[in-house]
């Protein structure tokens, strides 16, 4: 498992199963029995994406346009991520930052 992953995660009793971006530190993410991960909807997306969402698409390895949803991480163990689904690129991996950062109320530090 690496950052920036996309995998299918069980987000029981918040979505169900859906989409994941992995993020965090590379050491982490390999050695920690536990992940930082971004929920993105199973649904196309129908609508453009808001202030602290991202969509990624084939390029990524997804089936068609999902939202990435960047103001809201969730902490889950590496058991409940299965299925690799893709990679975001690099575009939308900085996208994801920004909107992390802002999502998150970073900026300005």
């Amino acid at each position: 498992m690496r950052p920036w992953q996309i995998w299918t995660c069980d987000f029981t009793g918040v979505a169900g199963a859906h989409p994941a971006v992995v993020i965090g530190a590379e050491d982490r993410v390999h050695c920690k029995p536990l992940v930082n991960v971004l929920l993105c909807s199973t649904r196309r997306a129908a609508r453009k994406a808001e202030l602290h969402e991202v969509i990624l698409d084939q390029a990524d390895g997804l089936d068609w346009e999902t939202i990435c949803k960047c103001d809201l991480v969730y902490v889950m163990e590496k058991s409940k991520l299965t299925n690799l689904r893709g990679t975001v690129s690099a575009e939308r991996r900085r996208a994801i930052a920004q909107r992390l950062i802002a999502g998150l109320g970073l900026t300005g530090l």
